[in-house]
């Protein structure tokens, strides 16, 4: 048997207080059922996107009790999109692989066992996508389906129902950290980092806490950073550590 990878579990947090207590312990327990087929150096890392409540004082806890949770804090609000590439350029070269998930835990977390078949199969890149969108509000579906039916006008291969709920091994991070500048539109790059790309379905939950920080002003910001990504060029080296990590913990 090879070497077993390291993974590591990539969490953006904004104003999550409600919400962590309660999905912590869910991560760090897929982290153990998944022994046997990862490395014991895998880890959870938590990034606080600039929060304004308690959820930096909780991070530190977890890891202070917990030696596999990881914290990287900001030192102001950048966006879901910024914090989650901040997080996975920290990450590339401690891990063999990432995956990427929102700590309101929505996207079932037991999908991971199935990206981490496709990886072990060969895929450098495994998208979560939705099987459905019933817990959705009415506008939020209209919305989704207005947001793809632009984006394929305009060219773009999104991969349909498909958020930021994905695995990434090392390569894929390396091809991603040419893509230089702020709020790449990540799922926008998904098909042009030259991995081998599989998906996994699963049905999306209701929050477990707190409230969803997509406002409809936030979705149609997404929607022109979509528009744009067609324009991104790679650099020929990779992007330099994010100057915005204020605080680390890692062990």
């Amino acid at each position: 048997m090879g070497k077993l990878p390291i993974l590591y579990f990539v969490i953006p947090c904004y104003n999550e207080e409600e919400a962590l207590p309660l999905t912590a312990p869910v991560f760090r327990k897929k982290l153990s059922d998944l022994e046997g087929r990862i490395a014991p150096e895998s880890r959870i890392l938590l990034v606080d996107d600039g929060s304004k409540d308690t959820t930096w004082e909780i991070i530190r806890k977890l890891h202070e009790e917990d030696g596999h949770f990881s914290g990287l804090r900001l030192g102001r609000n950048r966006g879901h999109q910024n914090a989650l590439t901040a997080g996975l350029m920290w990450a590339r070269d401690k891990c063999d692989v990432t995956v990427s998930i929102d700590a309101d835990l929505q996207d079932d977390i037991d999908a991971v066992d199935a990206m981490v078949e496709k990886y072990e199969e060969g895929c450098g890149i495994v998208c979560g996508v939705r099987a459905s969108r019933a817990t959705d509000t009415f506008l939020k579906r209209t919305t989704a389906r207005g947001y793809y039916a632009l984006m394929k006008l305009f060219g773009s291969d999104l991969i349909y129902d498909h958020a930021d709920y994905r695995l990434m091994d090392r390569a894929a991070l390396e091809a991603l950290s040419l893509y230089h500048g702020d709020d790449l539109f990540l799922r926008g790059l998904v098909n042009r980092l030259g991995a081998k790309v599989g998906t996994v379905t699963y049905d999306r939950r209701a929050r477990e806490a707190g409230e969803s920080k997509y406002t409809l002003k936030k979705m149609l910001k997404l929607a022109l950073k979509g528009m744009e990504c067609g324009r991104r060029k790679p650099e020929t080296v990779s992007r330099p550590p994010d100057p915005a990590v204020a605080e680390i913990l890692h062990q």
